[in-house]
């Protein structure tokens, strides 16, 4: 036992080692006695483990760096560089057509541009996601439509899409939050039924797969982020990719202020979101470093989930047996209902304890933030609504569960340089809290 009566992890697993749910939340809190007392509280920390992050550049992108810096020139088109990453990158998921970009933003708007998404086109989507998702349908003078989102997995739910669909509705982008696959196929299906144009934003979800299929693979046009904060990153840096046969060879042009530089002609216009040889380099040389970061985050977010299942008031992020999600964070949610707390006042329990760890995602859905609610999309009025090609009022539009998750999840962090041991004292940690609030 330790010093305050609590029994030593090594101890806790043996003496439940066989024991149902139930059988463990009981012996977490004594067989009915008190549950142990928590940190926050003065108790001991359950986590005692902590991870750095090893450096995230190294020989691969030296190697890269070094071979471009013999080059004549760091222009993206036919560049040592980008043809380097786009082959590694085709290795990966197959795709024909491949567009480097500047931005993960800068991907979904070429994908918006590519599909032809023009002025009154309505496109669904998610409304818990970075407004980069967006930003490029309100460009296009396209209209953005938000879907509800499934209660655990926080990705959008195929019901919610479909009810939204109209006479204008000419796209769907699903978004894999956290690195969660969406239910692909359902949504692949809905599109083919009305005739839409799926669109995948895999920003989060850099070697995820969908029923053992790579991400990007469904859809007609996949997006990716290369911004510092993803699994893989040259500071800031998008991918555009395709295997459909009309919008594919679209995506280049899309990215390079409409220029086809194989016919030499510009058959649309665009912004400039070329990627430098630079980027590109960098980029290429943490591709090498992929498949081991994902690999990791999936197991240790899985194990996570294992050893919080039955936990009081907890529902643990929910990923489909056949998929892998690569946990760019891992999301729970904590019913008040069944626990005597509220989300941030589990939050703060859980933190002290040694979890690293914060309230919600972002503070609102995305069409309840200012500019939307405004309509304030162009300094100004919202030229498609003057013209009248849309009656969208965003003050109206409601999406009850993903403003729910919002207000009851909680996110984990979790890293690929985090031992095991880290992952099961951060399980024992949630246990604990929940047990000490259980009604």
């Amino acid at each position: 036992m330790g010093p305050n009566g609590n029994m030593d992890r090594r101890r806790f697993l043996s003496s439940t080692a066989g024991l149902g749910l139930a059988g463990l939340a009981a012996a977490q809190t004594g067989h009915g006695q008190e549950p142990a007392k928590l940190a926050i509280n003065g108790g001991e920390k359950a986590v005692t483990l902590s991870s750095k992050q090893p450096p995230r550049f190294g020989e691969p992108e030296k190697v890269q760096l070094d071979a471009m810096i013999q080059q004549d020139t760091l222009f993206y088109w036919k560049g040592p560089q980008t043809t380097a990453f786009t082959e590694r990158f085709q290795q990966i998921g197959g795709h024909t057509h491949v567009m480097t970009c500047s931005s993960g933003t800068a991907a979904l708007h070429i994908a918006v541009g590519a599909a032809g998404i023009g002025p009154g086109d309505e496109v669904i989507t998610a409304p818990i996601t970075d407004v980069g998702t967006i930003i490029g349908v309100i460009y296009q003078q396209g209209v953005p439509v938000f879907a509800d989102l499934g209660a655990g997995t926080y990705n959008l739910d195929p019901a919610g899409v479909e009810r939204r669909i109209t006479p204008k509705t000419k796209a769907i982008i699903a978004v894999h939050l956290g690195g969660n696959p969406c239910d692909m196929d359902a949504l692949r299906k809905i599109a083919d039924a009305h005739g839409l144009i799926l669109i995948e934003d895999c920003a989060q979800a850099w070697g995820a797969q969908y029923r053992g299929r790579p991400i990007g693979t469904v859809g007609d046009i996949a997006c990716w982020s290369l911004q510092n904060s993803k699994h893989i990153t040259c500071g800031d840096g998008g991918v555009v990719a395709s295997n459909h046969e009309s919008f594919g060879p679209k995506i280049q042009q899309y990215g390079d202020k409409g220029f086809n530089r194989i016919s030499g002609v510009f058959e649309s216009f665009s912004t400039n979101y070329r990627m430098s040889e630079t980027q590109a380099a960098v980029a290429a040389g943490q591709l090498t470093r992929l498949e081991g970061i994902v690999a990791a985050r999936a197991r240790l977010g899985n194990l996570l989930t294992e050893k919080i299942a039955g936990a009081p008031g907890i529902t643990p992020h929910e990923v489909h047996p056949e998929d892998r999600c690569v946990y760019w964070f891992y999301m729970l949610r904590v019913d008040s209902t069944k626990l005597k707390c509220s989300r941030d006042e589990f939050h703060k329990a859980l933190s002290a304890e040694g979890v690293g760890c914060s309230p919600g995602y972002i503070p609102t859905t995305v069409h309840k933030s200012p500019v939307f609610q405004n309509h304030a999309f162009f300094n100004g009025p919202w030229p498609v609504k003057l013209a009248g090609l849309t009656d969208m009022d965003y003050t109206k539009q409601e999406t009850p569960e993903a403003e729910a998750i919002l207000k009851t999840s909680v996110r984990v962090v979790i890293t690929e340089s985090m031992p095991e041991e880290q992952i099961l004292q951060t399980a024992e940690a949630i246990r604990k809290v929940a047990a000490y609030y259980s009604v």
